[in-house]
């Protein structure tokens, strides 16, 4: 018995390394050009690519986030998340051709609509697998993923804007107080190939116990807060 070939696309640009599935929609990673957003038509029998990132990318991993988002990871060590707008994603599903007439169009050399990056984050290493999973039980998931080099990280969502603004402002401080010692801007580290967005360093925000105890309470004291509270947050 053979399989038969119900339908196919050849509009990819390079080489596919990556497809996940979710409803009626497909996600190609292409190994060179980043996501690929699809939808299966039944009626036509056809595949229509209706989204697709306008930044190249080479891609090393990728994972499905939810109906709109999509993780991904480059061979120059950047982690990045990108999601399809919501009218973007809404007007997809109440088109009662999918998308197909804009999709005969295109845009930009590639599909009509583009995907938003929404998370930047230079790891320096190639990373070479992600994964949704939850730390401890019945806690938060975050996404893991796991590098050529061996190191392991996870990426985990902040539940209150509380948390962001502190976290944010006490990584502003170490990177004035606490410069690294070969000299280079941390900021410049984290944002090589592209500025990094929506992330905090959590490496750089672990070395405050690190610090004197005359810079820790001027950093606590800027924060309106006590070393002892600093410490205790997770």
């Amino acid at each position: 018995r053979r399989l038969l070939r119900k339908c196919e696309n050849k509009l990819f640009p390079n080489t596919i390394v990556s497809i996940q599935i979710y409803r009626d929609r497909i996600y190609v990673g292409d190994i060179q050009e980043s996501f690929h957003y699809c939808k299966y038509r039944r009626d036509e029998n056809q595949l229509y690519i209706f989204a697709d990132d306008c930044v190249p990318r080479w891609l090393t991993a990728s994972y499905h986030i939810d109906f709109d988002t999509m993780a991904g990871a480059d061979k120059f060590g950047n982690i990045y998340f990108v999601r399809l707008p919501q009218d973007v994603s809404d007007e997809i599903e109440e088109d009662p051709t999918g998308g197909r007439i804009k999709w005969e169009q295109g845009k930009l050399n590639g599909a009509p609509n583009k995907v938003e990056e929404i998370v930047q984050f230079h790891v320096g290493d190639v990373i070479s697998c992600l994964q949704k999973a939850s730390l401890i039980p019945g806690g938060g998931e975050c996404i893991l993923y796991g590098t050529v080099m061996g190191s392991i990280g996870a990426l985990h969502a902040f539940t209150s804007r509380d948390d962001v603004d502190f976290f944010s402002h006490l990584e502003m401080h170490m990177r004035q107080d606490n410069p690294p010692l070969c000299g280079r801007d941390h900021v410049a580290y984290r944002s090589a190939y592209f500025h990094v967005k929506d992330v905090i360093d959590g490496d750089l925000c672990e070395q405050y116990p690190t610090l004197p105890m005359d810079l820790q309470r001027k950093i606590a004291d800027e924060l309106d807060r006590t070393p002892g509270e600093i410490l205790k947050k997770p």
